[in-house]
């Protein structure tokens, strides 16, 4: 989707209210026009909004970086994400529909992290490299079977990390295709093609309902008959002594469920646009499999699928001359900081050999993503197994991300293809 206004006709105000719709976030060339010249002009922009509680946005990588590793300062809590003024009243009144890691601050983040957290190290991880490969080279046959021309964002890639993680948590095949149109409907509650209801916040509840009444079940049995898998982890926990509460046990199934898997969707197929778009790239990692780990990141660093977080401020906090007051809250652009000039050399070229590549795609510090070494690895089986195959790869439609200002990713990307 093309946006049909030019970024530097905007006043500055302009820009910062621009990532209050996930439109924004359909449109790449737009959202980077907007957000350079925010880093340029503004990176610590007030942001106003009769909709939106407000907020300053930080589009700098040091800044991003500087407020990610003072977790005191910087909490999760109240407002983890943005969202709309209903919202947050909501939220203020009830507390949390579910709550997950994003919602936590330390001591609890650590407490509830340190669950699941060995099932996230090298030791365990190595043990899914012979599923992870036998899921690339499916979808690898799934793409000769496709007779040159398929959906690689719905066919491929939504498809792939689903199967990787949905197994780890131990959830039957069945169940596949309803917890990717329910995660859809989660981050795409904005998006035309997902959205559940006409009134985005509306359809959100109804999508947390279905969520809640799954994964209810899910405990139920494993509770009853545990397993080897990560949802009797899930069900079965215990903090400080405690059963695992149940907005908390909740936030942990939808986070494994939905993150676990749709970032990573989000990284593939923005990553095999990219190597479409940069042939002379594509050509190099097909010519050179060694470079396979700096692609990945490069990959990631691109497509930056978490479009942001939030924190509020627990002190007044001098950010590049302008004082965040204790009780305000800053916004954290992670596609403008993998952006930044002065951290990565040409940062709008895309090089599958980039060293350094100091992204901050799985964020920083204490709430540094859990999965990040899982996304790496199935990434790179994947490409690892498809790109030698591939003789010829062009577009044959037009790519859409979906429109979020969250979590967002294309959500079609038709190719045609020769394969050997």
């Amino acid at each position: 989707m093309s946006i049909d206004i030019d970024p530097t006709s905007l006043t500055i105000d302009e820009c910062g209210q621009a990532f209050l719709t996930g439109f924004t976030f359909t449109d790449e060339s737009f959202f980077h026009g907007v957000a350079t010249r925010l880093r340029n002009e503004s990176p610590v922009q007030w942001v106003e909004h009769e909709d939106v509680n407000p907020f300053y946005l930080l589009t700098k990588h040091a800044d991003i970086l500087e407020v990610e590793l003072h977790n005191n300062e910087f909490l999760n809590a109240p407002r983890a994400i943005l969202g709309t003024k209903a919202a947050d009243d909501m939220r203020a009144m009830q507390g949390h529909l579910v709550k997950s890691l994003v919602q936590m601050d330390d001591p609890e983040h650590r407490d509830h992290r340190s669950l699941t957290s060995e099932w996230f190290l090298p030791k365990n991880l190595g043990k899914l490299e012979a599923r992870l490969a036998e899921l690339a080279d499916r979808s690898v046959q799934q793409m000769l079977d496709g007779g040159g021309k398929i959906d690689f964002a719905a066919d491929v890639a939504m498809q792939y990390p689903l199967y990787v993680i949905l197994s780890i948590l131990g959830l039957p095949e069945s169940d596949y295709p309803r917890m990717l149109k329910l995660t859809q409907e989660l981050f795409g509650a904005e998006d035309p093609d997902f959205q559940r209801d006409g009134d985005a916040f509306a359809g959100l509840l109804q999508t947390v309902a279905d969520f809640v009444n799954y994964f209810d079940g899910i405990t139920a049995q494993r509770q009853a008959d545990p397993t080897s898998d990560l949802a009797s982890v899930i069900a079965n926990g215990v903090i400080n002594g405690e059963p695992i509460g149940h907005k908390e046990q909740l936030g942990y199934y939808i986070i494994a469920a939905t993150a676990g898997h749709d970032t990573t969707s989000n990284s593939m197929s923005g990553g095999l646009l990219a190597l479409m778009q940069h042939p002379d790239q594509l050509a190099r990692l097909q010519a050179d499999p060694s470079l396979m780990a700096t692609a990945v990141d490069e990959m990631i660093r691109w497509t930056s699928p978490v479009k942001h977080f939030m924190r509020t401020a627990t002190v007044d906090y001098d950010i590049r001359g302008t004082t965040v007051k204790a009780g305000q809250d800053v916004l954290l652009s992670y596609w403008s900081a993998n952006r930044d000039e002065e951290v990565f050399a040409d940062p709008f070229k895309f090089d599958v050999g980039r060293t350094p590549n100091k992204h901050l795609a799985f964020g920083f510090g204490v709430h540094y993503c859990l999965g990040a070494m899982l996304a790496r690895m199935e990434m790179k089986a994947l490409f690892s197994a498809l790109l030698p195959r591939i003789k010829h790869v062009e577009l044959a439609g037009e790519p859409e991300l979906v429109r979020s200002t969250f979590v967002s990713g294309l959500k079609r990307l038709p190719i045609r293809y020769e394969m050997h």
